[in-house]
């Protein structure tokens, strides 16, 4: 008998939200969506807002708050995108 975990099949995306860097003034944060649960979205949007409200993605507490946004997509089964506003690149500061 093999005790290996069976790979179930991935169930489709229940919405898809996109985090939005607005500038250096606060509010910095935007989330959209473009498809999903109203209210699955609108608590995800509460969640992530309450982690990003004051930081700017240069910040280093921004780097652990977004892996923290990204796991909540990640167990609420959404879609996630970053609009930072630059081009993605590994930031060496």
């Amino acid at each position: 008998m093999s005790l290996q975990p069976t790979e179930e099949p991935q169930a489709p995306p229940r919405g898809h939200v996109r985090v939005v860097y607005l500038g250096p003034v606060a509010p910095h944060w935007r989330v959209d969506s473009d498809f999903g649960d109203r209210s699955v979205i609108e608590e995800f949007r509460q969640r992530a807002l309450a982690r990003l409200l004051l930081l700017p993605p240069h910040d280093p507490q921004f780097r652990r708050n977004r892996e923290r946004v990204a796991r909540d997509a990640e167990r609420e089964n959404l879609l996630l995108d970053w609009d930072l506003g630059q081009p993605d690149e590994d930031d060496d500061s």
